[in-house]
């Protein structure tokens, strides 16, 4: 088993962490405890998105760096008469990804395992074997006899459920595979830039956002802009990677390793033009790896930040990773590091006067 040193660590204690939208509490707390030592100051929204604010000068333009706490998951709906759990998916979820995979709930009594089944393949008539089934037709396993056991368990209506996949150095020691990279890599961006900008002179006041409830509506993203009301606004994200086996380039055009993508485009935004070629422009300076995307459905939290006030020149900068929205993503250290890299140097240029030139430029 690899050894993790200490940014694995932070990874792989972000990632184990449950947290789906509404109850972000672990993941909270695991940020909190890595970025506390790099911010001047935290504080939580009222839905509870951590704040961590790094003074390099006061007064300087505000910049923000989100990445969201919370992961896909499902809530408890109801029990039946037997002892098998209903759940509603919370954010987005494919039929395909989800059969025989294993699950916690988290109950008021402590944590339970699960797995989500549904009726086998052997009884179904030959039609219906060809098809996904049903999302509504599933349901969750924990080993109950009834309903009033599962009742006992401590599970109700309202309670959380998360994926299992513990965080794990595949053999290639770049490649990690974990639940939830979507998005706690985003948090480990900010951790990392508040970490890597401690001690360094920036001409800014520094964000680093863990917000809450992005998987249903960039809700966090929002509310946390709202308390900032930041000059430039980075949400950073996972991406899709589009070197595995049947993807063309005309499907997605990142591949792993190659460096972090600036997104041009997506659902939820059109990404700001002076902000994208004032980062690729210190990208191509330094000699940072990148590469460019769209991603035509879907968004990420930029597409609340830039709704801000009276607007906030965005950017979204997301790391290719594979399988998300699933129970286990893969992605590339180099691409996690560079997208800091490329973060914290544009950071440290951006003072008044560039922000001006950006925004009015």
């Amino acid at each position: 088993m690899t050894k993790l040193d200490e940014t694995l660590e932070m990874l792989k204690e972000l990632t184990d962490a449950n947290g789906i939208p509404g109850n972000e509490r672990e993941p909270r707390e695991a940020m909190k405890k890595f970025i506390e030592p790099y911010a001047d100051e935290i504080t939580t929204d009222n839905l509870g998105s951590l704040i961590a604010k790094k003074v390099g000068k006061a007064g300087g333009p505000k910049i923000m760096v989100a990445g969201h706490l919370d992961e896909i998951g499902f809530m408890v709906t109801s029990i039946d008469d037997n002892g098998f759990v209903k759940f509603q998916t919370v954010g987005g979820w494919w039929e395909q990804v989800m059969l025989a995979q294993r699950v916690t709930i988290m109950t008021s009594k402590g944590n339970i395992s699960g797995v989500i089944g549904s009726k086998p393949p052997h009884i179904l008539p030959a039609d219906q074997r060809k098809k996904p089934v049903d999302k509504k037709d599933m349901f969750i396993d924990i080993g109950a006899t009834s309903k009033e056991e599962a009742e006992e368990f401590g599970v109700k209506p309202g309670d959380s459920v998360v994926p299992v996949c513990d965080f794990t150095v595949l053999k290639n020691e770049k490649m990690l595979m974990a639940k939830a990279w979507d998005n706690r890599i985003g948090c480990a961006i900010a951790i990392e830039v508040l970490k890597q900008l401690e001690g360094e002179s920036h001409p800014n006041e520094v964000y680093g956002v863990g917000t809450v409830q992005e998987e249903v509506g960039l809700r966090g993203a929002r509310t946390s802009a709202h308390a900032i009301k930041p000059d430039i606004g980075f949400g950073v994200d996972v991406g899709i990677a589009g070197d595995t086996p049947g993807v063309t380039e005309k499907d997605a055009l990142a591949k792993m390793g190659k460096g972090p993508q600036v997104l041009v485009y997506d659902a939820s935004m059109v990404s700001h033009k002076g902000v994208r070629d004032f980062v690729t422009e210190t990208a191509d300076e330094l000699g940072i790896p990148y590469q460019f995307d769209v991603v035509a459905a879907g968004g990420t939290d930029s597409g609340a930040i830039h709704l801000t006030g009276d607007g906030v020149p965005s950017l979204s900068i997301t790391v290719p990773t594979r399988y998300i929205h699933t129970h286990a993503g893969i992605l590339h250290r180099d691409d996690f590091e560079n997208a800091v890299k490329l973060i914290v140097a544009v950071i440290k240029k951006l003072d008044a006067d560039k922000v001006k030139e950006i925004t009015f430029g």
